[in-house]
């Protein structure tokens, strides 16, 4: 017997692929949200006992995205802080908290100063805004089904519910530029478990910054243009022992910033994090 022609298999392929599609059932959007918060509470109330190693590296780029010089290497003692808010309570916001333990490969010196790129001793954890109290801030549509290192789930987008001014602070030479309401984002789910398997945002637009005279120099141009910000999330199980528990905890981050007329015009940020360490009476930093 001979074959179907090639045309008849690829339309006898498609119309299959069509009919397993219609036999998915559809994904309820505030449900899944529902058990994406509880999981994301879940994964604070379990990160306050755990440490980790957080290893960073500051590249430089030229206009064709090659390496400019050497870059800089930092290391870090990471944890995240949180604690649940009791009845009557705001609920407190989930941090990040780092304690530095070398810059390029040599303990820190009482006379080093953190560079104006380096990550910030403290700074919000990037969940946060799944948590059921922050829900209402935002808008999320239901983007389908996603894969993201090797395991499949539902991609899900999101971006702030109100426009808010920004937040520019101002130290010396160094400028800290929040964008709220300007940045829009997607979600990787694993729609059996909740958990969050990948996280990637990105400014929505261009940004100009004006730069106040006090913190410029002659001919230097009056603004700043914050043209690209990006970042990349993602998680990976990590196996602990004595008792046995597995959790998805973060694996790396990736960004991406393009700020015409600053100091580092284009930077790539890698962030990774290993060695986790679970302390089953808590966890914190002692500076």
């Amino acid at each position: 017997m001979r074959g179907a022609p090639l045309g008849a298999q690829l339309a006898i392929a498609l119309l299959s692929a069509t009919a397993a599609a219609r036999q998915q059932p559809p994904v309820d959007l505030p449900a899944m949200l529902e058990r994406v918060g509880a999981n994301v509470q879940q994964y604070y109330a379990r990160a306050r006992s755990i440490v980790c190693v957080e290893t960073v590296r500051l590249q430089p780029l030229r206009s064709d995205m090659s390496p400019e010089g050497f870059g800089r290497r930092l290391v870090y003692e990471l944890r995240v802080a949180w604690e649940p808010s009791a009845d009557g309570e705001m609920p407190r916001e989930p941090t990040v908290l780092r304690q530095i333990l070398t810059i390029d490969g040599r303990t820190p010196k009482p006379k080093d100063n953190p560079g104006c790129m380096d990550p910030k001793p403290v700074s919000p954890e990037p969940l946060a805004f799944l948590l059921p109290s922050r829900r209402s801030d935002y808008v999320f549509n239901l983007a389908g089904p996603g894969k993201t290192d090797g395991r499949s789930g539902v991609v899900i987008e999101y971006k702030s519910a109100s426009r808010k001014p920004p937040e520019i602070v101002w130290h010396d030479e160094c400028v800290s530029v929040d964008l709220p309401g300007q940045t829009r984002g997607r979600v990787w789910v694993d729609d059996a478990t909740g958990e969050i398997l990948r996280l990637d945002e990105r400014i929505a637009g261009m940004f100009e910054l004006p730069v106040p005279r006090e913190h410029t120099r002659h001919g230097d141009a009056g603004f700043m243009l914050i043209e690209r910000a990006e970042s990349s999330i993602r998680y990976r199980p990590v196996v602990f022992h004595d008792p046995d528990e597995t959790l998805l905890l973060p694996a790396s981050i990736e960004s991406f910033t393009v700020i015409r007329n600053s100091g580092t015009p284009r930077l790539r940020t890698t962030q990774e994090f290993s060695g986790y360490k679970r302390f089953m009476t808590g966890g914190r930093l002692v500076r």
